[in-house]
């Protein structure tokens, strides 16, 4: 009989722990979700107002590139730029778009034959982006965000 008192004991004992109730605080709850989000996708892509606003994504997406693109390459086709040697070279414009939507072109990778063709490079493709239509930026989690975009420009001159 003693045995079965001292097994009961043991059980209720280590039962004990069974009964406790975990607390999760507010910390605990944004640690887990800060590790399941992704940080480099958002929800919507930054649009114009010509862009058909109930798209896919990846269809605003595309639209945003192409318009931007074409007025870029709109802008650049206003200049005459004058050439000693053909170029033909891809540049990529690193900019970024503010939570209020504000386009600042960050930097311009260029070839160094392309640099020496066209010193002004960086200033001609600043221009090129500085009278762009009103821009929508990109949303994440019903916020709007700042986001950071890469686009290649394929430069020809002859």
């Amino acid at each position: 009989m003693k045995q079965l008192y001292f097994l009961l004991i043991c059980l209720v004992v280590t039962s004990c722990n069974y009964f406790d109730a975990k607390k999760t605080t507010s910390e605990d709850i944004l640690e887990n979700e800060l590790l399941t989000f992704n940080w480099n996708d958002v929800d919507e892509y930054p649009m114009f107002e010509s862009c058909n606003e109930n798209a896919t994504k990846e269809a605003k997406k595309r639209c945003f590139q192409n318009t931007l693109t074409q007025i870029i390459t709109q802008k650049l086709q206003q200049n005459s730029l004058v050439v000693s040697q053909s170029i033909t070279d891809t540049v990529y414009m690193n900019f970024e778009i503010s939570k209020e939507g504000v386009l600042t072109l960050l930097t311009v990778e260029a070839d160094s034959v392309t640099r020496k063709e066209i010193p002004n490079i960086q200033e001609l493709l600043a221009k090129s982006v500085d009278s762009l239509p009103k821009i929508f930026p990109a949303i994440r989690r019903s916020q709007q965000v700042k986001t950071a975009f890469r686009l290649p420009v394929i430069i020809q001159a002859n």
